[in-house]
């Protein structure tokens, strides 16, 4: 008996995993499982075909056949056996027995049948074996992990001390151009505006070692002094040529290799002076800050309708200055009843039910002053759930339809006029490719990612001129299923509750202080499935 290959393909002749056991070009094992669909009879109950040099023995699972390759001097009894041995293991390794399922788990289904099929040859094994000898733990592999891990720790306290011993340096060499700088303005001062008097300096910035007033030749001989040589900051090595810690050349190959196969490369780019000024001062001009921001949880269903709605939404209050902190905020709800608000613990409950105004229960508590990049003080929290499929804003229809050796997708997008959507981004998970799919028509930009399979169909801003689109592209066959479930990103300038600040209510008199309201609704798990 001798076994050529182990192998599982759909039903129409796609091959999901395939392990051979003696030595044949890739060539000839998918040209032999190429022929095996058009070999199989309709109605016929027959477990194996034989051609003039080969044998197929197979079993059919779900939509996909359990396939042995073997020679036509093999006993077939005993391929039966090692058959049945098979199928019993598969959906022990695979969480669901479709082509997604067999995809991620190819590599545990191979190490499983070189553990029954050795050299052609079926081993004496069963089930359970087969499971403790590919679970087995590896002593060298541990102690492998161990080394590396140790290996990186210790850079990381190099690294450490490295960047304390820089920091260091760069303090000792600002307090070096310091000193010089006060020395090379002090002796300019006595040379310009004190030249006519006999002053010697006193300790202070190294003028020299005596006190008082004296001759007119001690001050010439003293500020004749500092002409010679340049003050001690020109001297100074310029910034950025001391040393510093960096990416190594060997390091930026390897990055840029890895961007070359397609990987997401995030590098810590540190902001400019400029920049971080910038932004501390525009947030600066808003002593009173506040946020209220909704998440979106959706679940939509690929046939129609709907089996979760949910939002949740939040106030958040910033406060830059302490002295701004007793203050009320008056707010206005849009009215939907369908919105239940709760208030923080602190907060007066009775105050807000009666006139909407947002205070501390102890009027003489200030708020806490929140530093900047912050999320804030929460002071309002409520919930929306509802059954209404108008209330969705954005609904995705996906019709995948197979025509001969290809599958045709169209995808189409419609947006309630609630809402004008930004920076929308529908992402649909496709079978393994070779290559990127065809895409033949879309309203905005695509891109494919091939690492993790997913197809992103991009749209920049969805408001009345396009509330409504498409895309179109082309794969190889595969089961409709596995275009699902497609996740969808997107924000927008409004919300469901309609909250709006009306205004800030000063509690130690005095004018209000300014402030500022944002506004958002933001996905936090939004899908069709």
């Amino acid at each position: 008996m001798v076994v050529l290959a182990a192998s599982i393909v759909s039903k129409n002749g796609k091959v999901l995993v395939s392990r051979q056991f003696v030595d044949m070009s890739r060539i000839r094992i998918e040209g032999l499982l190429a022929a095996f669909p058009k070999l199989i009879g309709s109605g016929k109950q027959h477990t194996y075909v034989e051609t003039e040099n080969v044998r197929y023995v197979y079993q059919p699972i779900e939509a996909m056949y359990l396939l042995l390759v073997t020679n036509k001097q093999s006993n077939i009894l005993e391929d039966l056996d090692t058959l049945r041995l098979l199928s019993k293991l598969v959906p022990e390794y695979t969480m669901s027995l479709d082509e997604e399922g067999i995809c991620q788990t190819a590599f545990e289904l191979i190490f499983a049948f070189d553990e029954v099929i050795s050299l052609g040859h079926k081993e004496n094994i069963t089930v359970a074996q087969v499971k403790q000898y590919c679970e087995m733990e590896s002593h060298e592999e541990k102690l492998h992990k161990l080394v590396l891990q140790n290996k990186i720790d210790e850079t990381k306290r190099r690294m450490k001390e490295e960047a304390s011993k820089i920091d260091q340096m760069k303090i000792e060499k600002n307090r070096g151009n310091k000193g010089g700088f006060m020395s090379s303005m002090g002796s300019g001062r006595i040379e310009s505006s004190f030249s006519d008097m006999s002053i010697s300096s006193g300790g202070g910035g190294g003028f020299g070692s005596g006190s008082g007033f004296g001759l007119t030749s001690d001050v010439d001989s003293f500020s004749s002094k500092p002409k010679g040589r340049q003050p001690s900051s020109a001297t100074a090595p310029p910034k950025g040529l001391g040393m510093k810690l960096g990416k190594s050349q060997r390091t930026n190959q390897f990055l840029e290799s890895l961007k070359a196969e397609g990987e997401m490369i995030v590098e810590d780019v540190q902001p400019s002076k400029s920049t971080q000024y910038t932004s501390a001062a525009q947030k600066l001009t808003d002593p009173v800050t506040l946020t209220a921001e909704e998440k979106l949880n959706v679940t939509l269903k690929r046939d129609g309708g709907m089996s979760n709605f949910d939002v949740q939404g939040q106030l958040s209050l910033q406060i830059l200055n302490q002295e701004d902190g007793l203050i009320q905020v008056q707010i206005e709800t849009g009215g939907n009843p369908s919105v239940i608000f709760k208030t923080h613990p602190n907060m007066n409950k009775d105050l807000f039910a009666n006139e909407n105004i947002l205070g501390l229960r102890d009027p003489s508590r200030p708020f806490p002053a929140c530093q900047t990049g912050d999320a804030g003080v929460g002071l309002l929290k409520w919930r929306m759930q509802s059954v209404d499929e108008s209330m969705v804003p954005l609904t995705i229809n996906c019709w995948p339809s197979e025509s001969g050796n290809e599958t045709y997708v169209s995808i189409e997008y419609e947006a309630s006029s609630m809402f004008d959507l930004r920076n929308v981004v529908i992402a649909v998970p496709l079978p393994a490719l070779r290559e990127a799919p065809n895409v033949r028509q879309i309203d905005g930009e695509w891109k494919y990612d091939a690492r993790n399979s997913i197809l992103e169909w991009s749209i920049l801003l969805i408001d009345n001129s396009n509330r409504s689109g498409s895309m179109e592209f082309v794969v190889p066959p595969g089961d409709s299923s596995a275009f699902f479930p497609i996740s969808v990103r997107f924000s927008a300038t409004s919300t469901y509750s309609e909250l709006k600040v009306v205004n800030i209510l000063p509690l130690k008199g005095g004018a209000p202080p300014k402030f500022s309201q944002r506004t958002q609704l933001i996905t936090e798990n939004y899908q069709v499935v």
